[in-house]
């Protein structure tokens, strides 16, 4: 796998990380609101600066468009299912907080459920179908120059920040 794809892929791996610890930690079925609210807050602040500030972001304004560059026809097929999977992400991030604010938490419980799952399929697609591409898209060389403006973007937004919120990972909703 190359440099670009290897990157991309261990921010799944942070990504799912969270996922299979808000399973395995009974968020679903907790009884306590409270416990649930603060959960869900650190949930929201996780995914929306972590899995979008940074993994999304760079797929969005880097990634993608490269690959349409390369084959147009991606544009109306992977590609736009990738963006519209974002989108739907983001609609689905403000409607669980929506729901927590009017403490309508059943409905939370709900959307947070389908997040959660609709993450893992499209991080699955992303692994198994649009990284795969990456290498018979690019040349090395272009492969490289993905990479490196990667790794521009983790700077822009802040490296120190990205690694807070990996080490949050390793110790979500403890």
């Amino acid at each position: 796998m190359n440099k670009a794809a290897e990157l991309l892929n261990s921010e799944h791996t942070v990504i799912m990380s969270v996922v299979n610890a808000m399973k395995e930690s009974g968020i679903y079925s907790t009884a306590d609101d409270k416990m649930f609210e603060k959960s869900i807050r650190k949930l929201l602040d996780f995914f929306r600066n972590y899995a979008d500030k940074y993994h999304h972001h760079k797929e969005e304004q880097i990634l993608f468009p490269e690959m349409v560059k390369k084959n147009e026809m991606l544009e109306d097929g992977a590609i736009k299912e990738m963006f519209e999977n974002h989108e739907d992400f983001r609609s689905l991030l403000n409607n669980i907080e929506d729901s927590v604010n009017i403490f309508n938490y059943n409905k939370a419980h709900s959307l947070l459920q389908r997040y959660a799952e609709s993450l893992l399929d499209h991080i699955a697609v992303e692994d198994d179908e649009v990284f795969q591409m990456m290498d018979t898209l690019f040349s090395p060389d272009e492969l490289d120059k993905i990479y490196f403006r990667f790794q521009d973007i983790d700077n822009e937004l802040g490296l120190e920040e990205k690694h807070r919120w990996e080490n949050v990972a390793n110790t979500f909703l403890t």
